[in-house]
């Protein structure tokens, strides 16, 4: 029997606030909305090491006054928008480190806020993610690689390149919001797992011959540990940071 999160986990006004636990909540509440919503600002804000959830709390919770809930937000983008621009500065926190060059600053065309416009816009008039999700499954078929992939290609959201939409999509699949999981590691759009990937299986034949050996390095790999593609390229990502001795890599 899988164990009840308490409100409070869900709660930015609470001490006990956490994100990752927000999301099993709202499922366990069949707030799909809300579950995909976060899984957004988890992956937009990260969680570094030194301040934690403190940026995601900071706006999520609004500041200490309420929720920008997705109902709240989609509801009334331009309510959301003029509060994060009048409060950008007394937002706290940082970006994680796959996130350190993004801003607050609404003057910034790279600003939070026009990230947030382009992922409604990507959501779509209906303001669903079940219809979102459901779309892509007609749209793709039973294959949860195919699903994937329709959507990864398919996510139009500004400053969103192949980490964030690889690992928002991968969480969507993992929590089961959608029947989806990666079947790639997009290598060709890659930096540090493609060069672990080199390093790791010493392969070094340039273009799509090159990438196409790597992902079947990563395929064969990933049968033998049996891990999911985003534990994989991760862990090499990681790895290639400093091969010979370990370093414990986080946020």
């Amino acid at each position: 029997m899988k164990r009840t999160i308490s409100a409070n986990r869900a709660d930015p006004s609470s001490s006990t606030f956490d994100a990752d636990r927000a999301v099993v909540y709202n499922l366990q509440n069949r707030d799909i909305d809300e579950a995909a919503w976060l899984i957004f600002l988890i992956t937009h804000f990260g969680k570094p090491a030194d301040s934690g959830w403190r940026r995601l709390v900071d706006v999520y919770g609004r500041l200490g006054t309420g929720r920008w809930s997705w109902n709240a937000v989609s509801q009334s983008p331009k309510s959301f928008d003029a509060w994060l621009v009048a409060n950008w500065q007394s937002i706290g926190g940082k970006f994680g480190n796959h996130r350190k060059y993004e801003t607050l600053d609404p003057s910034s065309a790279n600003s939070t806020r026009y990230v947030i416009q382009s992922y409604l816009n990507w959501v779509g008039p209906s303001l669903s993610h079940v219809t979102l999700f459901a779309n892509a499954v007609r749209a793709a078929g039973n294959d949860p690689h195919r699903i994937f992939d329709v959507l990864y290609r398919g996510m139009t959201v500004r400053r969103f390149g192949r980490l964030a939409k690889f690992d928002y999509l991968s969480l969507i699949g993992r929590y089961g919001i959608a029947p989806i999981a990666p079947g790639s590691a997009y290598l060709n759009e890659a930096t540090g797992p493609a060069d672990g990937a080199r390093l790791l299986f010493g392969i070094n034949t340039p273009g799509r011959a090159g990438y196409a050996a790597l992902q079947a390095g990563f395929d064969d790999l990933s049968a033998h540990l049996g891990v999911g593609m985003q534990v994989l390229e991760d862990a090499v990502c990681n790895w290639q940071k400093s091969p010979t001795v370990f370093k414990h890599f986080k946020g």
